[in-house]
């Protein structure tokens, strides 16, 4: 996701090990923006070992330690690593980022390619602090651009059932929109697989119960406690799912056009057709026959709505927005909170449920 940059910067990291060292969590809803900036993007939580948390954990950017804090608990010290209102795919470690990972029990990544740096880590870190643990660990992923074909077939039966006589529309429909993905489809910075499980709720559950065996594991006598978190949080994504699943079921229309393919798994889970401008990299520029495809595409099929993202430049959405006469709204991959974003208190429930709102107004147009 363009942020290769690893021969320099995997000496630095060795030779800032060797001088560093081996040289909190469970707020209330709402609340994750400001715990996230507190004391240098650290959640300082309630301790139970002598008024200290029991586990000190490091984060890799924004849904992760979400979902860590929430399973953590006053149990753990959580940090974040990216900042906040930064791109996480452009983000690498610095010395002192490095010297906190030696300090730490865990580290906590959402992995399938998404922290490209983590090699690094473990090439620099392997005997020494912290445990890597994947949040992914178990989910099927996609590859690049699967997540169109996974969108056209649920199309297709959508049709059939609802539109029996518009065959020929529906035909013409899938072949545009996987037309339109193989021209956009840029996925070598993650090996070809699309990282960004967190924006489906159902596997968003199974990150955090990822989590929670990570925590036990680490801090067995709590194992309970961790269940308990996690148990809670769960419940509130499996209803996310619900209002999801209620929310989009009668859509008028099934395809959207959005900035970059982070919204896949969310697609294939609510029977979407996601149409990408970009690949799987937000900063990537497409192409002017990319450009020209998506424009084709939007026009054939009435899209009136071209989404774009926090923490990227909107130039290319409303390009395209201007080119066919549409407007732009945001549907956010929730890969960092903004600075407005922590002012209003956001948190990653009540993001998903903007994004809900927003795909609900684009596809009943």
């Amino acid at each position: 996701m363009g942020f290769a940059k690893r021969g320099a910067a995997a000496v630095g990291l060795s030779l800032v090990l060797l001088i560093a060292g081996c040289g909190g969590g469970g707020q209330p809803e709402g609340n994750a923006a400001k715990s996230a900036n507190a004391a240098g993007n650290t959640a300082n939580s309630g301790g139970t070992n002598d008024g200290e948390p029991t586990l000190r954990i490091q984060t890799s950017f924004y849904p992760i330690y979400e979902f860590t804090k929430q399973v953590a608990g006053d149990l753990a010290t959580v940090e974040l690593l990216v900042p906040g209102g930064m791109e996480p795919h452009d983000w690498e470690p610095s010395p002192q980022d490095i010297r906190k990972l030696t300090e730490s029990d865990l580290l906590i990544v959402n992995g399938a390619g998404m922290e490209s740096w983590l090699e690094q880590v473990e090439a620099s870190a392997a005997n020494s602090k912290p445990e890597i643990v994947e949040a992914s660990e178990g989910i099927t992923l996609m590859e690049g651009g699967e997540e169109e074909e996974h969108g056209h077939e649920a199309e297709e039966h959508a049709d059939d059932a609802n539109h029996a006589n518009e065959e020929e529309h529906a035909a013409d429909h899938e072949a545009n929109a996987e037309e339109a993905a193989h021209d956009h489809e840029h996925n070598h910075d993650h090996g070809g697989l699309d990282p960004h499980v967190w924006l489906s709720p159902t596997l968003a559950v199974q990150e955090v119960r990822n989590i929670e065996a990570a925590l036990a594991k680490a801090d067995p006598e709590h194992a309970d406690q961790y269940k308990q978190n996690a148990d809670a949080y769960a419940a509130k994504l499996e209803q996310l799912d619900q209002d999801f699943t209620e929310g989009l079921a009668n859509a008028k229309r099934k395809d959207f056009i959005t900035q970059h393919a982070a919204f896949g798994y969310l697609a294939q889970e609510y029977g979407l057709i996601q149409v990408p401008i970009a690949g799987l990299s937000p900063d990537q520029e497409p192409s002017a026959a990319q450009m020209t495809e998506i424009v084709k595409f939007a026009e054939e099929h009435q899209v009136k709505t071209i989404f774009f993202e926090t923490l990227v430049s909107s130039k290319v959405a409303e390009t395209i927005a201007r080119e066919i006469g549409a407007k732009t709204a945001v549907l956010n991959p929730i890969e960092g909170l903004t600075a407005e974003d922590e002012a209003a208190g956001e948190d990653y429930l009540s993001l998903m449920r903007q994004n809900l709102e927003a795909l609900k107004a684009a596809l009943s147009e």
